[in-house]
């Protein structure tokens, strides 16, 4: 995209209101703090205005959009289903019907006929004449006949609760308005429980008793989440034995257990908290089993029966393994299943409980994502997996952890033909400033990529919470790649694929080293020749948007173009106001502002407080009015204030969907439009 001139529109001018923050003695003018009121019609007016501003300066793009787009979706299956699962006496699965933004959901009696598939939800119609629908189908009640489901038509995560009779098709008058989602049905099949959310804050903070056909005032409060630092959900275990309740922060979990043959009792703590105690828990024939990091900071698997389960009685089932992280498990008849990281791999391993004899299912490219997926049946020697890789495709898997055979249940079909031999992936570990090793994930089209520091790169890292990012495949990417683009993943600290140790080292007082990792690892791309810093690109969202806002600030010389997606930037004024959704739980995260240390810490980075008067890349900033993670306001006063500072005429644009939350427009085909739109950004930054 060209440089901007005096014949270009001109961006709108966001007022300037004195607002005066004064903490630990410290005064810092915030003269965009008036943008907080998304309800005030002025606020409206000028995100409207920023609309129409980056409306107008990718007019020019408009033909390449339309062909990204059209690209994009032709690569989609269009009238695409799932593979069924399994449960009880039924198959259940979803189907897209060609041209749909939205799934239908089905279920089917095993042995019968096709013809005989019922139809559960049909979306696209519930979704009619709605500008945001998000739907969650949830679960079957025990016996089969009825189903919970949720919807969502704002994207600000409050949902509406409803009940279905699945035999006579009746949408029942149990309609619970404002919770989180997540419910859990009683062995009764009348009764359920489900979270509620703080009006102001959002924090999951109560779960509710309800039973069918009492009014909702009638329902019962039955556990109420009193630590701020902590948000709660509920559960049916596996088993479906226990109702479970779990109140969980970063660094510690406790969890509550109930018979779900008994909705009216009162729930027994399964081992009271404590600080640093981490553990998941499921249920399983007569023992609850966990992974916890019980003197075990890369995670063990453990085991405690059901009558004594105070900590003092967990045994090890397996045994925390040097450089091994433990991230999920299944349990299994004879098997134990434990999905790991190892050398910042996935690596799915089964545990033969009897012997204690252990292998791995075999993965062949250097740089891929692999799961557990879902398997109810706990008898079977069959384990279902998924797997992809930056070239390869999703597919779904069983493993016969007996016999050790594999066979594919279903693979993503790309409609036009895909050659996965034209591309190649590598995986890189760079050494960065402090001595730490980075894996970075690379994929390219062989024919159109040399190593002479031509060829645009686009950089993505998250690098917080613990979340991994894997390696994975997206047809989308493809309008990239055959345009020449090398796409990149830098597994940044924040992250758990190196071990706990990994994610510690990337937050509260470490919390720099994300950003450090990533520069270096732009710095890496362009001394090995795998781009310029004139062709290299960098994209991040949420939290990742956090760090493309400060390598914007730090180091802007190095790229080309930065996306920022719905980007946490008003680190400091966020992390001070407890009334702002998701701020108290994330204390041990980022640290708690209201101590010195960490002011002076998150304030060193916060993108906001730290513009400055340079020449900034490129910049295309997204957010969603409605986003309850990260308020829509953030991204709008850290534009309005790279405004106020910038130099050059390199273009800046704030796109805000004005009807959506914090994962974009809930419509398949509109999500593919935002794909493309974020893609003719890049392609004309770099001219290519």
């Amino acid at each position: 995209m060209k440089s901007l001139s005096t014949e270009d529109p001109q961006p709108p001018v966001a007022k300037t209101k004195e607002h005066i923050h004064v903490n630990h003695g410290v005064e810092r003018s915030d003269p965009f703090f008036w943008l907080r009121d998304r309800a005030n019609d002025e606020v409206l007016n000028y995100l409207k205005e920023e609309n129409n501003y980056t409306e107008s300066l990718m007019a020019e793009t408009e033909p390449l959009q339309k062909t990204l787009f059209g690209e994009i979706k032709g690569r989609i299956k269009q009238d695409d289903s799932t593979y069924p699962v399994r449960w009880k006496n039924y198959y259940y699965y979803t189907r897209y019907d060609s041209g749909s933004d939205y799934a239908r959901y089905y279920r089917k009696r095993i042995g019968s006929e096709e013809s005989q598939e019922e139809l559960n939800f049909d979306v696209p119609e519930m979704a009619s004449g709605q500008n945001y629908f998000d739907f969650d189908e949830g679960d079957v009640s025990p016996d089969e006949s009825l189903i919970i489901f949720s919807t969502d038509v704002t994207g600000r995560g409050l949902r509406t609760l409803h009940v279905k009779d699945l035999n006579s098709g009746e949408i029942l008058d149990d309609n619970i308005t404002d919770v989180e989602g997540g419910h859990a049905w009683a062995a009764d099949n009348k009764t359920f429980f489900y979270t509620k959310q703080d009006p102001k804050t959002l924090r999951d903070y109560q779960i509710w008793r309800h039973h069918l056909g009492h009014p909702v005032k009638e329902d019962v409060l039955v556990y109420e989440e009193h630590d701020e630092t902590f948000s709660c959900y509920v559960y049916s275990s596996r088993s479906e034995k226990f109702i479970v309740i779990g109140s969980s922060q970063t660094l510690c979990d406790e969890y509550r257990l109930l018979p779900a043959n008994n909705p009216g009792g009162d729930f027994k703590v399964l081992n009271p908290r404590s600080r640093g105690l981490e553990y998941d828990v499921e249920h399983y024939g007569d023992r609850f089993y966990l992974r916890t990091n019980y003197e075990a900071p890369n995670f063990r698997i453990m085991r405690v029966s059901e009558e004594c389960t105070s900590i003092i009685n967990w045994e090890d089932l397996l045994a925390e393994r040097e450089g091994i992280y433990v991230n999920d498990f299944e349990v299994f008849d004879n098997y134990l299943v434990t999905e790991e990281r190892e050398n910042g791999l996935v690596k799915i391993r089964i545990h033969e409980i009897s012997s204690g004899k252990n292998h791995e299912i075999d993965f062949e490219s250097p740089a891929y994502s692999a799961w557990i997926d879902i398997n109810l049946d706990p008898k079977t020697e069959w384990l279902r997996y998924g797997y992809c890789s930056l070239k390869d495709p999703e597919g779904l898997y069983e493993y016969n952890m007996h016999s050790r055979e594999t066979r594919l249940l279903k693979s993503e079909e790309i409609i036009g033909g895909y050659d996965s031999n034209l591309y190649s992936t590598e995986r890189h570990f760079v050494t960065v400033r402090d001595g730490a090793q980075v894996p970075v994930s690379i994929v390219y089209r062989n024919d159109s990529f040399k190593k002479d520091g031509k060829s645009p790169l686009l950089l993505y890292a998250y690098g917080a919470y613990g979340l991994n990012s894997d390696a994975s495949f997206r047809s989308s990417r493809l309008s990239l790649l055959d345009r020449g683009f090398v796409y990149a993943i830098a597994h940044i600290r924040g992250g758990q694929e190196l071990g706990r140790d990994w994610y510690d080292d990337g937050r509260l007082l470490n919390k720099r080293n994300s950003f450090n990792d990533f520069m270096d690892c732009s710095d890496f791309f362009v001394s090995e020749k795998y781009t310029s810093h004139d062709r290299l690109c960098a994209s991040g969202a949420s939290a990742g948007g956090l760090l493309m806002g400060v390598i914007a600030n730090e180091n802007p010389k190095s790229f080309a173009a930065i996306i920022a997606d719905v980007p946490w930037v008003d680190c400091v004024t966020t992390m001070l106001d407890p009334t702002v959704p998701l701020t108290t739980s994330e204390y041990d995260e980022w640290g708690n502002p209201t101590d010195k240390e960490f002011f002076d810490y998150i304030l060193s980075y916060s993108p906001y407080d730290n513009v400055k008067r340079v020449e900034y890349p490129a910049m295309l900033v997204m957010a969603g009015l409605n986003d309850s993670q990260v308020q829509c306001w953030e991204p709008a006063k850290w534009v309005a204030q790279l405004r106020t500072k910038k130099i050059g005429n390199n273009p800046l644009m704030l796109k805000i969907n004005m009807g959506s939350g914090h994962s974009g427009s809930s419509a398949r085909h509109e999500k593919y439009k935002e794909i493309a739109f974020e893609y003719a950004f890049l392609l004309r930054v770099v001219d290519h």
